[in-house]
This record gives C-alpha cells, structure tokens and sequence, in this order.
C-alpha cells in the first residue's frame, strides 16, 4: 500500500500527462532499439525528427503533387466535363482525400514506426504495410525512369535550335513533318487543284498552311505522318523496337542519365530527413515559380484564351456518367498520395504534439489547387499551338508521357527563344520528379 502510495505521489508531483507517458514510452523503445544518440531536439532517439516546422508540410506538399498534377489531371478535366469536372472531384476530396490524409499522418505521427511496424496495434493487417512498402518500390524505380527522361530532354534543351524542331536530323524519318509549317519533302499530295497530282514529287512545293497541317476539308491526307516532336521521343529518346522479341541495344545516354538521377535521390537521402527536409525547400517551392512564370508568359500569347476555355468549359452532362465520377475519385487516390505508405513514414518523423490536422487540411487543397493552375499553364499554351498550326487543339491534348514529353515541347518550339522554356519546363517536371521520389523513398 505504502509503495502505491509513492508511486500515486511520484505521479501526482511530477504531473506527468498521458501524452508525456506516451511519448516517453515511445522514445525509451527507440532507445532500447537503437541504442544510439539523439541529436539536439529530437524527441525520437534514433530515428530523429525533422528539423524544421515546415520540414514535413513540404515534404507532404512535395509528395502529393507530382507529374499526374501536370499530366493526368489536365487531361481528365477537359475529357470529364472541364469544370463540371470540379464538381466530384471536390467532393471526393473532403469526403475521402481531407479524412484519409488525416488518418495516416495522424497515427503515424502517434506510433512513429514504419509503415510495416506500426501494425503492431492490430497485426492481422501487418500485409498492408508489406503491400504499401512493395507498391513504393516499384513506383520509385518507374518514376526515376521518368527523371531520366527529363533529364535527356533537359540536356538537348541546352540548344539554340531545339532539336525536334526540324526533320533534318539522324532518327527522322520520310514521313516527319513539323506542325505550321508549309514546306514538304518527298510529299506526295492529292490537292483540290482540278487535277490529280498522285504519284508527282512535291519537294519543295510550298503548300498552304491548312493543307500542310491536313485541315482543308479532307484535301490533304496526314495518314502515316508523325510530327516532328514525336519522332524525336519515339525514334531518338525510347528508340522503340519493331516488337517485344528485339530487345535493342544499351541506350547508354540514357544509362547515364538514370545514374544521375539515382546520385542525386542518394545525396538527397543520404542523412535521412536531415538531408531531405532541406532539399524540400527547393524542390517543392521551385516548380510554383516556373509554373507562374510559364503561365503569365501563356496567358499573354495568341489563343491562349480559347485553350484555357477548352479546358474549363462545363459540359454538365458528363456528370451523369459514372465515368467522370470514378475519374474523380481515382484522380484524388492517385494525386493526393493516400494508402501508398510514404505519409505514414513521413509523419513518424514528427514531433508528437505536431499539429497534424493543420496539415492535413493544407496539403489536400494546395494539392487541388496546383492541378487547376497546372492545366491553365499547359492549355494556355495548346490554345497558342492551335492558334499558330491551324489545327483543332483536340488533336494537340493527349495525356501521359505524351502531353510532357510530346505535346508541350511541340509547342514551346512556336514560342520566342524556345530554349529557355524548354530549360524551364524540364526542369520543372524533374523538380517535380525529385520531390515525389525523395519523400516516397524516405
């Protein structure tokens, strides 16, 4: 009785609060675990705390937004409806992404462990976290392919004539035509000038611009043509086979392209958030100015009004598809970074009394918003693409590899000094890259 009693007044005088008891249990299992040193202001011995407040909502804003803000979500707008599309995709967010966001921070904040180890409090779902570890894995490798790619793209941006600009070059074919232009070689045309010109060499015949881009009416057949920007990226970058049986040869550019990327997530990494809470500071503000930049320069071009209006123009009755819906829903999954494992590892670096709701009402809605503002950046541009080509913008939108690594830097080649946003839109996309691979591989 007398020892209960002490140990009631030991408590009682030291006022200890059960967030203390918790967080001192917690940092003594660390202790036993690691058995090493703490530095100055961690809470967690061993495994270490981020070092400044906005260390972590950086490295969340980083993760969540990624290349599907800059690819996937334009497209999906002006496919589902444009801004109809908002509709569900707003609603899914405070229904799903706000609530589930919350949760994973939330316990990982509490637990501190890894995405395995903190299914200890119910161990029958301890497979999710192997699942969570096994699905960053292979994100981690495909994405830092896409940072190679950006990287090649970058390297060849460092031109004063952007070399998918032209088809006069090694990897270009008969059949490559750039987009605009009124020139075409070794061309064989059927024109409406009252006689039939097939089989009759056209080279150097100066065409008008609707018919060089096949839009007079079906005057002109573009069957078999590939623009310029794409005969780059299929024939020069990926240097695409005939089948699955002809595996190539190394593409050693692009070989030493993925070293470098792989250095540079290494450097990034290579203290843990130490490292990694500092580069945040770059890599997740420094796309924002390029993305002001390229779109006050977008907004300021001819036609740029009719593409952003393309993009965000409501059709409401898409939204009584179930299409548009499940779009909505998976679009929010993909970008906002839920059930992947990289939040839950992320928030057990927190501080335990990290103000984790603040958070996770932030990082959703800037994440939302940073799609928006991206599809204006891209379809102010595709507007002034249509505008000069001639062509319907519905033949330039494309989605995927297609709409960053095709579509926009076709289009970044109308502009004045193209070298310049093509240095800054690439290395947008690997800033970009590099903050998604960094706090997914944390």
């Amino acid at each position: 009785m007398n020892e209960m009693v002490k140990k009631g007044d030991i408590c009682f005088d030291e006022e200890f609060s059960k967030e203390e008891m918790v967080q001192q249990s917690l940092m003594e299992t660390d202790t036993s675990s690691s058995g090493g040193s703490s530095e100055t202001g961690d809470e967690n011995v061993g495994r270490g705390n981020w070092v400044g407040r906005l260390d972590f909502l950086l490295s969340c804003i980083g993760y969540a937004v990624g290349l599907g803000n800059i690819w996937r979500f334009p497209y999906l707008c002006y496919q589902s409806g444009g801004g109809a599309f908002l509709i569900p995709y707003v609603i899914f967010l405070v229904l799903c992404g706000m609530p589930l966001f919350f949760l994973e921070i939330s316990y990982g904040q509490f637990a501190s462990l890894s995405p395995i180890s903190v299914w200890k409090m119910s161990p029958l779902f301890k497979g999710v976290g192997y699942g969570m570890v096994i699905i960053s894995g292979i994100v981690c490798v495909y994405y830092n392919i896409i940072i190679t790619w950006t990287i090649y793209f970058l390297y060849h941006s460092l031109r004063a004539v952007l070399p998918w600009s032209t088809c006069n070059n090694a990897w270009n074919t008969e059949n490559c035509y750039v987009r605009g232009e009124s020139v075409w070689t070794n061309s064989t045309v059927n024109t409406t000038m009252g006689y039939n010109t097939t089989g009759v060499n056209m080279t150097g015949l100066l065409l008008p611009s609707g018919i060089a881009n096949g839009t007079s009416n079906g005057t002109s057949d573009l069957a078999g043509r590939i623009t310029a920007s794409e005969e780059f990226w299929q024939n020069e970058v990926l240097q695409i086979t005939e089948g699955i049986e002809d595996l190539g040869t190394i593409r050693w550019e692009l070989l030493i392209c993925l070293a470098i990327a792989w250095i540079v997530i290494f450097l990034c990494l290579c203290k843990g958030v130490k490292s990694s809470g500092r580069v945040v500071y770059v890599t997740a503000t420094f796309p924002y100015l390029v993305l002001t930049i390229l779109f006050i320069r977008g907004v300021t071009l001819p036609g740029a009004g009719a593409g952003i209006y393309f993009y965000l123009v409501p059709e409401w009755e898409k939204l009584l598809t179930f299409k548009v819906w499940g779009d909505a829903a998976v679009q929010i999954f993909y970008s906002v970074g839920m059930a992947w494992g990289g939040l839950i590892t992320m928030a057990s670096f927190n501080k335990f009394n990290n103000n984790c709701y603040r958070d996770a009402m932030i990082v959703p809605l800037i994440n939302c918003g940073t799609s928006v503002f991206a599809g204006l950046v891209i379809f102010s541009v595709l507007g002034f693409m249509s505008h000069e080509t001639g062509i319907d913008i519905k033949n330039v939108v494309t989605q995927g590899p297609g709409l960053a690594f095709v579509a926009y830097p076709e289009a970044v080649v109308k502009l004045p000094i193209s070298p310049l946003w093509a240095v800054l839109f690439f290395l947008m996309l690997f800033a970009v890259g590099l903050d998604t691979q960094d706090s997914g591989e944390t």
